[in-house]
């Protein structure tokens, strides 16, 4: 080898190791005692952040970006080795949400309902037992009405009502798992009466005691609904406590043969009232009926239930039928009747298939019978009509599953 070959082969083979020596430089980043020396900087600089950190643990439910959760029991807020300093709850358009703190400050939740179909988000503010501060913050939207359903209910928390009032609950979406959804509604009595629901069909349950409620109990409706899945993908949003009251036992029998109803109460007449039911052509249901709905006064189209003329325009249009009282959703009931005759009451049955009482024009004189029978009844009040030579009254039209007996009422549960 010539000394000009030697000497560039070792020109390149300095070259390739100072590119060794380079790229050795740029990944170790310097000389053993430098990269020691930026180790423990680091660790001092982790230790610092460490100790200023709280140890606070704050936890939001439902989670940041959660879907369809519930509208009762997923908000939350939660801390542990702390106490919470600050929650705020809003809207998507800053509305705020009112809520309030745990006693130990260690929780805090929603003092209402949340809306269904809204998106809320949530910050939270802790610290721990040294001061120092810890934040979280998770936003969330609740289950929207294509994927929720909720019952309807009667009657009122708080209300009196008679005898014979069931709970009856109309949910707005087809329930097809009816057995979860009845098993979150609960039904008891102060009287310890069994009590029993029955499905209508897929959207109605009633559910009362094999006999009349006994006069003078409290009775209880408990819906445990939420989270419950009423059909695949819809999950009820419901979760409350009702209570009503039944008061004295009043039931009153409507003859449309003598034309007279008696009006008893703890089984003995208290008053008996000439009436004129559904005249031949249009007679009355027979069976047991409830009040399920009070009227003053209300308008009548013979139009809406069927009864026209040849120009479509109802046989009658009362538009101030006073006294009313609804005895099935197909339209019955027991009313005040200012246009008859006096003499048609106790005589004549003249109806389009309600029962009449004598009254007069405004519903102002509370004299007449039909006032009497209006201010002494409530809603849940039992009327059972007899001998009007029409078919009982279907169990579902109205109110009146009295009209079942025990064991086809048992038929339709789904318990």
């Amino acid at each position: 080898m010539t000394d000009s070959k030697r000497r560039k082969g070792l020109t390149v083979a300095s070259a390739l190791l100072g590119g060794v020596l380079a790229l050795t430089g740029c990944s170790g980043g310097g000389d053993d005692a430098k990269a020691a020396g930026d180790n423990t900087s680091q660790a001092k600089a982790d230790a610092a952040a460490a100790k200023k950190s709280s140890a606070a643990q704050i936890t939001i439910t439902p989670k940041d970006g959660s879907n369809n959760a519930s509208i009762n029991n997923s908000a939350a807020v939660q801390v542990a080795k702390g106490t919470l300093t600050g929650v705020t709850m809003t809207t998507a358009d800053g509305k705020a949400v009112a809520g309030a703190l745990s006693a130990d400050r260690t929780s805090w939740k929603p003092t209402a309902q949340l809306e269904r179909s809204t998106t809320y988000k949530v910050a939270a503010e802790a610290k721990d037992s040294e001061g120092r501060v810890a934040h979280e913050n998770a936003s969330f939207t609740t289950v929207a009405p294509a994927n929720s359903f909720i019952g309807t209910f009667t009657p009122d928390n708080g209300a009196t009502v008679g005898v014979g009032m069931p709970v009856s609950i109309n949910f707005d979406k087809a329930i097809t798992n009816k057995a979860a959804v009845q098993k979150g509604v609960t039904v008891t009595s102060s009287s310890g009466q069994e009590v029993v629901c029955h499905w209508f069909n897929a959207n109605r349950m009633d559910c009362r005691p094999e006999s009349y409620w006994k006069e003078g109990s409290t009775v209880t409706l408990k819906l445990a609904l939420d989270g419950v899945e009423g059909a695949s993908g819809v999950y009820g949003v419901q979760q409350k406590t009702v209570t009503f009251h039944i008061g004295r036992n009043q039931v009153s029998y409507v003859d449309a043969k003598t034309k007279q109803m008696k009006v008893t109460r703890d089984g003995k007449v208290v008053k008996t009232i000439p009436i004129s039911a559904g005249s031949p052509e249009h007679t009355t249901y027979e069976g047991q009926m409830v009040i399920s709905e009070k009227f003053k006064q209300t308008r009548m189209n013979g139009a809406t239930v069927g009864f026209t003329d040849d120009d479509g325009k109802g046989e009658y249009d009362i538009k101030d039928v006073p006294h009313a009282m609804r005895l099935t959703g197909s339209g019955t009931f027991i009313h005040g009747n200012y246009w008859g005759a006096p003499s048609v009451f106790g005589s004549v049955n003249t109806s389009h298939g309600c029962v009449g009482l004598q009254d007069k024009k405004g519903a102002g004189d509370a004299n007449m019978p039909a006032a009497w029978f209006f201010n002494n009844s409530l809603i849940g009040d039992v009327v059972v009509v007899q001998n009007t030579g029409d078919k009982t009254v279907s169990p579902d039209n109205g109110l009146n599953g009295w009209n079942m007996d025990w064991a086809q009422w048992k038929a339709g549960s789904a318990a």
